[in-house]
């Protein structure tokens, strides 16, 4: 089975080396011809809550020369369209292109490919890219904290798909997701909340749950998400096993107060995770801002259900991409 991670980053390393440790064969693709030196010299080079080195396969999207039968994709999602465009030559008749991006990227990828060939993975955990082969991974490294959330999003392919859950079971547990739109808004909500607000504060989403105000606002965008989808009759899939609507919505103070006491104690197995647009600031890039607390703006306005918190935090992101701000705690002044 030909495989390969395209967008192997922060995270892809990670997974790819796992899955290469597990006595797989993956090719690891990404841009950085300077990481990919190194991931072919010296392995992919693990550190943070766990060290391992591990030996890998890696290469450019100039050097792709077979056809995959799966590519786990990776990358931002800005540029979907044009990425899987240029993956057309290389994937064969029943190929799967499995989206592990943030937000709700499956239906940018099936309107290049088609749905049958289009699947979709939510990734629960977290890591820091530090280039030249290291990444560094920011949660806790046990299988109850490194988990997948998989479901298919057209006819796929049963041997491609339950193969892809076994690659991805040599790192994590899998969870094969029925309601995989449920699932996705899941981890979306968390997205939205802990990500938009670590990219406008550049903390971590442990120090965005310590602090009380901060915990606030991540707890009324969550609140915000809840709203969109109970406007859109979506089911919230339980996320890592825990019922994000059960624990987090709320109607009154004291239900809002108990579920502000319970956002570190979910939050302490990821507390060291920053989000990865901050690194994308950093490099002069534009964000994927649009396509997480940007998506939960696009289906209130589609439900009729106001998001003032989430349409702010793009706002914020977007001055900041524009150097019009910098990433700091004194952005959550301009939240209220």
């Amino acid at each position: 089975m030909k495989v390969g991670i395209y967008g192997a980053g922060a995270m892809g390393t990670i997974l790819g080396a796992y899955i290469t440790k597990a006595g797989y064969e993956i090719d690891l693709i990404n841009r950085n011809e300077e990481h990919v030196k190194a991931l072919n010299e010296i392995g992919a080079q693990i550190i943070g809550k766990i060290e391992f080195v591990q030996t890998v396969k890696a290469i450019t999207p100039n050097e792709i020369k077979d056809k995959y039968d799966i590519i786990l994709l990776m990358t931002k999602q800005k540029h979907n369209k044009e990425i899987v465009e240029s993956l057309i030559p290389f994937l064969k008749e029943k190929s799967l292109i499995c989206t592990m991006q943030n937000g709700l990227p499956e239906k940018s990828v099936a309107d290049v490919i088609g749905k049958d060939k289009t699947c979709g993975c939510t990734m629960s955990w977290g890591a820091t890219f530090h280039g030249k082969g290291i990444s560094e991974l920011t949660s806790e490294p046990n299988r109850e904290t490194l988990t997948f959330s998989i479901g298919k999003y057209g006819n796929n392919d049963d041997l491609l798909f339950n193969y892809i859950v076994e690659l991805l079971n040599s790192m994590g547990e899998v969870t094969i997701e029925n309601n995989f739109t449920g699932a996705r808004w899941a981890k979306l909500m968390i997205n939205a909340a802990f990500s938009g607000l670590s990219v406008i504060t550049d903390a971590n989403f442990g120090e965005i749950a310590k602090n009380k105000e901060s915990r606030l606002f991540a707890l009324k965008i969550i609140k915000e998400c809840i709203e969109v989808t109970k406007a859109g009759g979506i089911k919230v899939e339980p996320l890592q096993g825990k019922d994000i609507i059960k624990l987090l919505d709320y109607n009154n103070k004291f239900k809002r107060y108990i579920s502000l006491m319970l956002i570190p104690l979910a939050m302490k197995k990821h507390r060291l995770i920053k989000s990865s647009m901050l690194r994308d600031l950093k490099e002069g890039r534009k964000t994927e801002i649009e396509a997480i607390n940007g998506m939960v703006c696009e289906h209130g306005d589609l439900f009729n259900v106001d998001t003032p918190l989430n349409d702010k935090i793009v706002s914020i992101v977007h001055l900041i991409e524009d150097n019009k701000l910098k990433s700091s705690w004194s952005n959550l002044e301009l939240l209220k």
